[in-house]
């Protein structure tokens, strides 16, 4: 019998496959320092840390291994792209649906003379395309989009996407925090310089990883320089990727069970994820949609999207609201901001915030009818 569900995977997925635990305990039992010594430790190491940039590359269609940079998460490796990328005198196109990984980055840059444009949204939260191209100007010299809000979990179609960016010459930049191993995403095909991307969400990979896929070529200055473990008399960070953007001890531990977690992805497929992830949020807005007290926020005419439902009960505030579903029902949600202040500001929902419901692989119907069985009793007097 159900007695609580725990729904705030857009945050960290709590459940992981068996095996990334293993992964992980292996390699605590068993790893020397990638990169800084040959012996056997070190190598086993350098094997499965190689082994997770393949899966990686493979996982985003990235040209080569050597492309697959790892950081702490995702928002690491959006602060080394843009703060890599963009200079003084550059425009850069956003939107009002993103992350503050994004937006805070973009604002520390305007006191470098990078200016930037945040593409608006319509009353379902989605992105207005036909704005994008109306503000490219002369100097905008890139594009940074999220690939699904982390709110609304409305997605952005990034064949549209690259092909304005290919139109115009400008640099693509994705943040892919909610969908890496949700959504199929295809550097080539897309024409996507960059995906960021994080471990602990969708990839069900342990906290502290994440990283990008940069495309060849593509010049990214470090966000940080220090020790490689080669070229060591350099007196500046080594050229060669991913050696230009690593620097410090690697997290293999970490790594060794994110790569067990793509293994599982391999076996298990995206597709199949997506499919069941997909089923669950539908079947809960489908059970809730018709009570007149719950609004709902975001487009839900399709399942192209992340697993992610943002909802408000009346006018009570969002953290009440999540603060019930946690100390009478046991089960955990998100309220407030969720980090997407303009997406918030779009969506007039500043004051309240909204309770967010996000599903993963792990999660069971059982679990999804429990909770709308909770928002049922929650707002019969409403």
């Amino acid at each position: 019998m159900v007695n609580g569900a725990y729904l705030d995977n857009a945050a960290t997925t709590k459940v992981k496959p068996a095996v990334v635990a293993e992964a992980v305990m292996a390699a605590m039992n068993s790893f020397g320092n990638s990169g800084r010594d040959t012996g056997s430790s070190a190598l086993s190491a350098d094997r499965v840390i190689y082994d997770a940039r393949e899966r990686l590359a493979k996982l985003f269609n990235c040209t080569s291994p050597k492309q697959v940079v790892f950081t702490s998460n995702s928002t690491e490796a959006l602060n080394c792209a843009i703060r890599g990328i963009f200079k003084k005198g550059d425009h850069v196109i956003s939107s009002m649906m993103e992350h503050n990984a994004v937006l805070r980055p973009l604002n520390d840059l305007e006191e470098e003379g990078v200016s930037h444009t945040l593409i608006g949204t319509d009353e379902k939260g989605c992105l207005l395309y036909d704005d994008i191209e109306k503000n490219i100007k002369e100097n905008t010299r890139g594009m940074v989009f999220t690939h699904a809000s982390n709110l609304t979990g409305n997605a952005n179609d990034l064949y549209r996407l690259g092909e304005i960016a290919k139109k115009h010459g400008l640099v693509f930049i994705v943040d892919a925090s909610q969908t890496a191993a949700v959504l199929p995403i295809d550097m080539q095909a897309m024409n996507i310089d960059v995906v960021c991307f994080t471990g602990h969400k969708g990839l069900y990979g342990p906290q502290g990883t994440g990283g990008m896929a940069v495309r060849e070529g593509l010049y990214i200055k470090p966000l940080k320089s220090g020790g490689t473990g080669i070229l060591s008399y350099l007196k500046t960070q080594p050229e060669e990727m991913p050696t230009h953007l690593e620097c410090g001890t690697m997290n293999g531990h970490g790594i060794a069970g994110l790569d067990a977690a793509l293994k599982w992805i391999d076996e298990t497929g995206v597709e199949n994820i997506h499919k069941k992830e997909a089923a669950l949020a539908r079947r809960f807005y489908d059970s809730l949609k018709d009570i007149k007290c719950i609004k709902f926020y975001g487009d839900y005419s399709t399942d192209d999207r992340a697993a992610v439902i943002a909802l408000n009960i009346g006018d009570y505030d969002s953290a009440e609201v999540s603060d019930e579903l946690e100390s009478v029902y046991n089960i955990s949600t998100r309220p407030g901001a969720h980090c997407a202040p303009m997406m918030h500001t779009a969506l007039g929902t500043v004051d309240q915030g909204a309770v967010r419901f996000s599903f993963s692989y792990f999660n069971t119907e059982e679990e999804v009818d429990y909770a709308v069985a909770a928002l049922r009793k929650m707002t019969e007097n409403v």
